[in-house]
């Protein structure tokens, strides 16, 4: 689940208004749910959204969700983290969990150094069910 982030001064007008939205929203969203979410305030291209969420993932406050061609506000509490980022995905509600685990990051980067890899991002994304829904099953 996504914290309140204090809207950064330089953020532009569309990008606030997609942070605000991917923050108050349960579950992830696609480009165009978004879009939809936001005609009111007056974005009516798709390029507006995606330019916004280029700019928001790139700053470290939004993260795609390969799987789901999705996007979520980001939920480290230190914000703007790098290196490796995972998220439990729900099968059955789709809520999202991000977390990061120093170890399987450690790993990783031990086994990319002894291939010779070099590591531009690391993403890892669980499906699964969540405590609630495994309950129900």
């Amino acid at each position: 689940m996504a914290h309140s982030h204090a809207a950064p001064g330089d953020l532009t007008r569309n990008q606030g208004l997609v942070l605000g939205t991917l923050t108050g929203s349960s579950g992830p969203l696609s480009a165009y749910d978004i879009l939809d979410k936001l005609r009111a305030d007056g974005l009516r291209a798709p390029l507006q959204v995606y330019r916004a969420l280029d700019k928001l993932v790139e700053r470290g406050l939004a993260h795609r969700l390969e799987s789901l061609n999705a996007f979520v506000a980001c939920a480290d509490e230190h914000c703007h983290r790098k290196g490796l980022i995972a998220f439990a995905i729900c099968s059955d509600c789709g809520k999202v969990n991000e977390f990061a685990d120093a170890v399987i990051e450690e790993r990783l980067g031990n086994w990319a150094g002894d291939q010779g890899f070099k590591v531009e991002r690391t993403t890892m994304e669980i499906r699964g069910k969540c405590a609630q829904c495994a309950v129900v099953a």
